[in-house]
């Protein structure tokens, strides 16, 4: 049995972390010591808590805990969980811990519906997707969701000291700095914390003092962490987020952090086309010329590849981040396309159609369109919208010094000003 199942803990005092949930008082700890389970979702990464707080949940409410994991289970499976409903085996309550529910499909899940509703089966369902985008609305509306959240280095440090006491009848000899490294490297994940001091007590030196392990062995030997990132995950598009919005609010360093984690990730697909998104959104006419920089740097970038491409990636990252905002461009082609969902396709006024002879029947003869380069300041007074929406605005001018400029030369050829 792997160490990290043996020392899985057995009372809630003993889970490392989520003492937002589980420290005395807190919501889930007060619902489980009331004996009355309700169905709930247990959200979060990989390796926190969520198997083992379900399994502790089941022996202290003495129900019958059926396993299931979401990649393999079938209808059968979740067939074979019911036909305990009503049985000897089934006399203490049936509590059916569903791991990853996100990959069952609908059907599946809408199978344990009138089961959940009623009583009969009592489901702790976890996720590492959010599950108000992944978990079919029937099963959300009869569960209560709870967010576990990663471990810190702190809490993980406790957990990694444990594993070590329990991993080794011998006496072990650690360097310095080991425990630190295990507890750090993991990236808030407990099991693969406690695989990596597994691994170290395998590994170690023997001595007549004891086994030695040391720092660069354990270095050697923790996973590096995945930085909680999932390139088809909530993570993977949290860090996105992040990126821009850091980015948007103008902090260079915030912005070099999120992006230093897509690059360790090797994700710089995601990054580049993100980067090319934010230059007009949120950059946009307050500096143009953003775009053809960050799209300069992208093109540098995916041709030098990792690890050369980071540096073309700060410097568009900087540029962008330093630079002045403005996201006019952005509201004002959404405005006009919520004014195609509401209006549909109208006509075109005449004078700007393709038309240049009329049918015997055309009521209004000549195209009237007036050629603006024939006029001063190269502009003339005309209807461009149509009809319905002529007086519709879509586009205001930005309140910074490239499109202020714009603005005065609007005024200067419209009223002369």
């Amino acid at each position: 049995m792997p160490l990290a199942d043996q020392i899985r803990p057995h009372s809630l005092d003993d889970v490392v972390g989520q003492k937002h949930l589980l420290a005395p008082g807190r919501p889930l700890r007060r619902i489980i010591e009331s004996g009355k389970i309700p169905n709930m979702i247990f959200y979060g990464s990989s390796g926190i808590g969520k198997t083992t707080v379900a399994k502790i949940i089941a022996d202290q409410t003495h129900m019958t805990l059926h396993i299931l994991n979401g990649t393999q289970a079938g209808v059968s499976d979740i067939k074979s969980v019911i036909a305990d409903v009503g049985t000897f085996a089934g006399m203490n309550g049936i509590l059916l811990y569903l791991d990853e529910i996100q990959y069952l499909n609908k059907k599946q899940q809408q199978s344990l519906l009138s089961y959940i509703e009623n009583g009969d089966i009592t489901l702790i369902a976890s996720t590492t997707e959010n599950p108000y985008f992944s978990v079919y609305n029937a099963v959300i509306s009869r569960c209560t969701v709870f967010e576990f959240k990663p471990i810190t280095p702190d809490e993980m440090q406790k957990a990694v000291e444990r594993a070590f006491q329990n991993a080794s009848d011998k006496n072990l000899i650690l360097d310095d700095g080991v425990i630190a490294h295990i507890a750090h490297g993991s990236g808030g994940d407990v099991r693969k914390a406690i695989n990596a001091v597994e691994l170290c007590v395998l590994s170690a030196e023997h001595t007549q003092q004891g086994d030695k392990i040391t720092l660069d062995s354990a270095e050697l030997l923790t996973q590096k962490s995945n930085m909680k990132y999932d390139r088809d995950g909530d993570s993977h598009y949290d860090i996105l987020s992040a990126l821009q919005k850091s980015i948007r609010g103008s902090d260079e360093n915030a912005a070099l952090h999120y992006t230093a984690r897509l690059l360790r990730a090797g994700d710089l697909i995601s990054l580049t086309r993100r980067l090319l998104v934010i230059a007009s959104e949120d950059i946009g006419l307050a500096y143009p010329q953003a775009v053809p920089i960050v799209k300069a740097c992208v093109d540098n970038a995916l041709q030098l590849g990792l690890p050369e491409a980071r540096i073309p990636i700060a410097e568009a990252v900087i540029l962008l981040a330093t630079a002045p905002k403005s996201n006019s461009a952005y509201l004002a082609i959404d405005a006009a396309l919520h004014d195609l969902d509401d209006y549909g396709a109208l006509d075109f006024p005449r004078h700007l159609q393709n038309q240049h002879f009329d049918g015997a029947g055309a009521q209004i003869r000549g195209q009237q369109y007036l050629y603006p380069h024939d006029y001063p300041d190269h502009y003339v007074k005309q209807q461009y919208l149509p009809d319905e929406i002529k007086d519709h605005v879509y586009y205001q001018f930005g309140n910074n010094k490239q499109e202020q400029a714009a603005f005065q030369y609007r005024r200067k050829i419209t009223e002369g000003k």
